[in-house]
């Protein structure tokens, strides 16, 4: 029988996110959904992979995956000593992680679900006036990014969901959205990294370095690359 993902329940809110909604200082309004517990692992995304063989990176189509998809992996169906299976799957496209959250019948969570669950610690749902937290959540963007992944399965949050921070970059369902340039689906990295150093200057929570990183990250993407450090959880509507 295949493991079946838990997914935690988030209530409906208003959320002052760091994009905020009006572009000044509006809060979005959250719609109640469900989250992951956990990013995907290696182990799921294999099991995935061996069920529906065209995302298989040798049979994948370049429109859909850089080559850097899965290579890390010992072989198209093959762990291997570089990819443990309780590590979160990286090197996966935004296509290939959709995907896999359709294959359980979710999503990719959009940025603002994304924000919104990752704001909680262990006893608050929003936790971002903390210092410590703040110090905390900053703290992983210094480890070099050819250290190993660690295994999932960190402290739980007040809501049950886990390794949010300190562990991988995640993809979001509209991260070529979250900044506006001239046309954000089609300029370079370098010119919209550019853009996102700039435009960050214009964000709520400047002080919150953490988060304005992930969001100038995921804006200078495109929906093929794949990086060492970049993986996902799904998303479910109520």
């Amino acid at each position: 029988m295949p493991v079946v993902a838990d997914y935690a329940p988030l209530p409906a809110g208003d959320f002052a996110s760091v994009l905020p909604a009006d572009g000044k200082a509006a809060p979005t309004h959250i719609a109640a959904f469900r989250l992951r517990t956990e990013p995907v692992t290696n182990a799921e995304f294999m099991a995935f992979v061996l069920k529906h063989p065209a995302w298989r990176r040798d049979r994948v189509p370049k429109v859909f995956a850089d080559t850097g998809y899965l290579s890390h992996w010992a072989g198209a169906s093959e762990l291997g000593d570089q990819a443990l299976p309780q590590q979160p799957v990286t090197r996966v496209s935004w296509f290939a992680a959709q995907a896999f959250c359709e294959s359980e019948k979710a999503r990719l969570p959009s940025w603002y679900e994304w924000e919104y669950a990752s704001a909680a610690d262990a006893t608050r749902t929003d936790a971002r006036q903390d210092p410590i937290w703040r110090d905390q959540t900053l703290a992983w963007y210094s480890r070099p990014s050819n250290t190993p992944l660690p295994l999932i399965g960190g402290q739980s949050d007040v809501r049950g969901i886990r390794d949010l921070h300190g562990l991988i970059w995640e993809w979001v369902d509209d991260f070529n959205a979250l900044m506006v340039g001239q046309d954000s689906r089609d300029q370079d990295g370098a010119d919209k990294l550019k853009f996102c150093g700039a435009g960050a200057l214009s964000l709520q929570e400047k002080e919150n370095y953490a988060i304005l990183m992930r969001v100038a990250m995921l804006s200078s993407l495109k929906a093929v690359d794949t990086t060492v450090n970049l993986g996902f959880r799904c998303a479910k509507s109520d």
